[in-house]
């Protein structure tokens, strides 16, 4: 019979979690199509994949060195697109005349040189822009989605739709009966 563990014994002391502010810890996600967001436009919500696939730690100094990176490289393509939108309605009088050129125009199209990034305070520039429907759907591709699920553009646009509707009709006083707060179990709106 083996002997039982002895209560003399000392456990393990748990392991303590602490926060570090010498260093970040950035965690990598895949790209997948959402369905846990609401874009203002169109379908195909970014998300990401439920576990990450790679971690990076970085001094403060790195850290800050990688977002001024980061944060230029996207400054520099949000520029880009602004020139691009310059460039077609300057070939189409602002949109009041067609223009075969200005349809076929890309970001390619729009050199590296038009676009003066350096002199650009990227702090008091970058923001978080929406992107266009055409710009998640590429991001999803890239990012090896094959199948995007074009159901969730109905979803969205219902969400939506419901989002503008809020509270009910009641004027002076709630009729239980007929209110669609009261019938949803909440106050009347």
């Amino acid at each position: 019979v083996p002997a039982a563990p002895s209560i003399l014994r000392r456990q393990k002391p748990p392991r303590r979690k602490s926060v570090r502010f010498d260093q970040v810890t950035v965690y990598y996600f895949a790209r997948r199509q959402g369905f846990t967001s609401v874009p203002s436009q169109g379908g195909s919500s970014l998300g990401m994949a439920p576990r990450h696939d790679a971690v990076r730690r970085y001094t403060l100094g790195e850290f800050a060195q990688e977002q001024e990176v980061n944060h230029r490289e996207i400054l520099r393509e949000h520029l880009k697109e602004e020139k691009l939108h310059a460039k077609k309605m300057k070939l189409t009088k602002n949109g009041t005349v067609e223009s075969e050129e200005a349809e076929g125009l890309t970001l390619e199209d729009v050199s590296d040189d038009d676009i003066d990034v350096e002199n650009v305070e990227v702090d008091d520039y970058f923001f978080l822009q929406p992107l266009p429907t055409k710009r998640r759907r590429a991001l999803l591709r890239a990012s090896g989605v094959h199948r995007i699920d074009a159901e969730e553009k109905q979803e969205l646009r219902a969400i939506r739709l419901s989002r503008e509707e809020c509270g009910c009709d009641c004027r002076l006083y709630c009729d239980p009966e007929s209110c669609a707060c009261s019938q949803a179990g909440i106050k009347c709106q």
